[in-house]
């Protein structure tokens, strides 16, 4: 190689490749190495540990439940729980006690507990409800997080009619948010099967008027009064008269028919003759929208389509208007309209059943650039109409997103006041449900709702963001 110089590391290739390659390693080769290098044996140490269950090898205290014997071992009880840490390394009398007796739990429960402590597994579909709920409020108890957080979405899984109220009880005790939802909003979809059932009795008092004081229980009043009645028969030898006046105030009696009242509740005795008359004098004065009526909730579901029994019982082409999407409606299409006069009361809509909104999508036809002016009435009977929206100062174009206070409502009424192209008020779709996604975007003060979605000012012609709707 006269007068050449290799670099470090290079490898001569002259004299016909007669040197030989530097060696390397392929990656399976080098996996191979990483793998032996890790050496996992935990479910080696799981199934060691396992074998400790109700084995008095080892065992250095036992726990005694209603009179049953489980051989343990502290350490491992420790480890798994700060309750048992503190029960058993925490200087209380039972760290020095050979058995140590556990009052909060049945035997059942807390064997499956236990077996859980000791290999991490529980099969759930082997266990009753009243089992599950009570190692769920076990699992609270003893800190078993983990536990109570697979054992929580178990439930609102495989929530019904025969478990709701228990699970109901017990996330309440144990404020679990998500799980007293879950209950309460089963309730609600099934109310009338869940006031009929044997559970419904087995509430407290707080319990159930936290059920019966919701809106969204739809129900007919009569029924949830009869209800009532049972739950106090059921309980009578354990609440005082106070409480059953507590519990009877949950029932909406204004509701009732006049029937109703003057049969079924009086017949009852248990409510007295002034507070029916009272009933009945607020059901024949006051204006319905004052009287506080139950609905359905059915959050994020457009609940004006005919799958969910919506009408148009008043408008021009009214097929046209529950049946198209508002958020890619085609402007070929026909357009639900009325016309814009005195003696025209516009377009009204029939929701299948009382619900409860709180949000309503239009859109108006824009394939020009006309604008328009309207207002929105609710009502739950057509005759006390409650002006919920009122934009009939200002000129307003293609997609409407309106918002309202939640409200128990049936009909809808759209009017429209002005157009500044011709005498015809024209709207391509509309939504109407509960939204509960976009809640944090308006603002409900005093009445006036703040949203923001882009108008014409009808009086300067200057394009406003911030529209405050007046609600009555």
């Amino acid at each position: 190689m006269s007068g050449q110089h290799l670099a470090d590391g290079a490898v001569d290739t002259s004299n016909g490749g007669n040197h030989s390659p530097v060696e390397t390693k392929s990656p399976t080769s080098i996996e191979k190495q990483h793998s032996y290098e890790q050496i996992d044996h935990a479910h080696f140490l799981a199934n060691d540990i396992g074998t400790l269950y109700l084995n008095d090898r080892f065992s250095d205290v036992v726990l005694v439940v209603n009179g049953e014997r489980f051989h343990a071992h502290r350490v491992v009880l420790a480890s798994r729980s700060d309750y048992f840490r503190a029960l058993l390394y925490g200087g209380l009398k039972e760290s020095h006690q050979a058995e140590v007796e556990i009052t909060e739990a049945s035997v059942n429960s807390f064997k499956k507990l236990l077996e859980y402590i000791y290999s991490g597994r529980m099969n759930l579909s082997i266990l009753k409800d009243e089992v599950i709920l009570e190692i769920f409020s076990l699992s609270n108890l003893f800190g078993f997080t983990n536990l109570e957080l697979s054992l929580c979405k178990y439930l609102r899984s495989n929530i019904n009619v025969y478990n709701v109220c228990s699970m109901f009880a017990a996330a309440r005790l144990y404020q679990h948010k998500e799980l007293v939802t879950e209950a309460l909003n089963f309730t609600d979809y099934h109310a009338l099967e869940v006031l009929q059932s044997e559970a419904f009795l087995s509430l407290s008092a707080e319990a159930l008027q936290e059920v019966l004081n919701r809106d969204s229980l739809y129900a007919y009043e009569l029924d949830i009064f009869r209800a009532v009645c049972r739950w106090i028969k059921a309980n009578q030898d354990d609440e005082d008269s106070e409480v059953k006046i507590k519990v009877l105030s949950a029932v909406r009696f204004p509701l009732m028919s006049l029937d109703e009242l003057l049969s079924v509740v009086r017949e009852s005795q248990l409510v007295s003759s002034d507070n029916i008359l009272d009933a009945i004098q607020l059901r024949n004065t006051l204006p319905s929208h004052k009287l506080k009526f139950r609905g359905q909730l059915k959050p994020n579901l457009n609940i004006a389509h005919p799958s969910q029994g919506a009408q148009v019982m008043q408008g021009e082409m009214r097929s046209a208007l529950l049946e198209s999407d508002s958020s890619g409606h085609d402007h070929e299409r026909g357009c639900t309209r009325h016309l814009i006069n005195e003696s025209d009361s516009g377009i009204m809509i029939k929701l299948g059943h009382p619900s409860i909104i709180n949000y309503i999508k239009m859109q108006l036809w824009d394939k020009d650039l006309r604008s328009y002016s309207y207002y929105i009435e609710v009502s739950m009977d057509q005759h006390d109409w409650v002006r919920a929206i009122d934009h009939s100062n200002y000129y307003c174009r293609s997609t409407q997103r309106l918002w309202i206070h939640p409200r128990v409502v049936q009909y809808i009424r759209i009017v429209g006041t002005n157009n500044t192209v011709n005498k015809c008020f024209h709207t391509v779709s509309m939504e109407i449900m509960y939204n509960s996604e976009e809640m944090h975007l308006v603002d409900i003060k005093k009445g006036l709702v703040g949203m923001f979605i882009i108008i014409y000012s009808k009086y300067n012609k200057s394009t406003l963001f911030l529209i405050i709707v007046n609600y009555h």
